[in-house]
């Protein structure tokens, strides 16, 4: 099935019009308080005292413009619909984290200087950073849990070649690739943990745990697939959502070669080369490579490269004898 679908509803809600209404709610809320606020309000500060000022309205579209340019610019790209769905879903999350830390540090920082004479006797509360972070990737998981694929879809036209592989007794094979439990673990600690522990000792808080610990969740999420093929196809499961998905009646072919990541995609995990070639590479050795009726090619690295190629092969000849010409 063929989708001629541009923009994804749930993509234009969370990646378009969620970024300008955070922007558009600071300058509202700046308004509001404006006769509350000193003509001159603190924007930036250092360790110990405000070193930067500016007039509230001033700063409130500085904060919007940043808010839809970096935030809303990650964002938007989960509103087009042909794009990758592991892509558009990792933007958004990354997008609205952004916007949730420069709506929470502006409203905050507005909040600390209500009815105050003298901005510069003023604290950012540096909590707010981490609480910003948390909120706005929240609702990028939660978005990002709401957007389709409507990549087309074309149905192969006849069965694979008889030289590839075929499972004699096909059933569902699944494999996990990448950082398994252990491994994960080790990363976030290295990535999240270790370095939000040293700057909560530095500033003496513990905002930089609400920073770090999402930022490294996000990458080892990033890092980690569960690989599942049965009578319906092959799908590739990231952070608890379907990251890829070709269905059995798509399916060309399914074949094993040696894969080096760096060598043979520039790199490791979730990669694209070069125009619908898509890799999830997590290691060097057996890979099982799929090709579709629509272009698309999708090479998995996993010790299991034979069973799944064995697999694909068995279960696309049987949908092609059981369905009707």
């Amino acid at each position: 099935m063929n989708s001629s679908r541009v923009v994804d509803p749930a993509g234009a809600v969370f990646g378009l019009l969620l970024p300008v209404i955070a922007a558009l709610s600071g300058v509202i809320l700046t308004k509001v308080w404006e006769p509350r606020l000193p003509a001159q309000i603190a924007t930036h500060w250092t360790t110990t005292s405000p070193d930067g000022f500016s007039t509230p309205m001033s700063s409130a579209w500085t904060f919007a413009l940043v808010t839809v340019l970096f935030g809303g610019g990650c964002a938007a790209i989960a509103a087009l619909a042909q794009a990758m769905l592991m892509m558009r879903r990792t933007m958004l999350v990354v997008g609205l984290s952004v916007v949730g830390l420069i709506l929470t540090v502006q409203v905050l920082l507005l909040y600390v200087q209500l009815d105050v004479t003298d901005p510069a006797d003023t604290e950012l509360p540096l909590w707010s950073l981490g609480l910003g972070v948390v909120i706005g990737a929240v609702v990028g998981l939660i978005g990002a849990a709401l957007l389709r694929d409507y990549r087309p879809r074309v149905a192969a036209t006849g069965t694979p070649d008889p030289r590839l592989p075929r499972a004699n007794d096909p059933a569902t094979v699944a494999d996990t690739v990448g950082f398994g439990t252990v491994g994960s673990l080790v990363l976030l600690l290295l990535l999240g943990v270790a370095p939000a522990l040293a700057v909560c000792l530095l500033v003496d808080g513990w905002w930089p745990l609400a920073v770090f610990v999402p930022v490294g969740l996000l990458i080892v999420s990033l890092l980690r697939f569960r690989v599942i093929v049965d009578r319906t196809g092959i799908r590739v499961v990231n952070m608890g959502m379907t990251a890829l998905q070709y269905g059995i009646e798509e399916i060309e072919g399914a074949r094993v070669d040696v894969i080096a990541p760096f060598d043979d995609f520039g790199g490791w995990g979730l990669k694209v080369k070069g125009r619908r070639n898509y890799g999830v590479v997590t290691r060097t050795g057996p890979a099982v490579i799929v090709t579709t009726a629509c272009g698309d090619r999708l090479t998995v690295t996993s010790a299991r490269a034979e069973e799944m190629a064995g697999t694909l092969n068995a279960f696309a000849d049987e949908h092609a004898r059981t369905t009707p010409m």
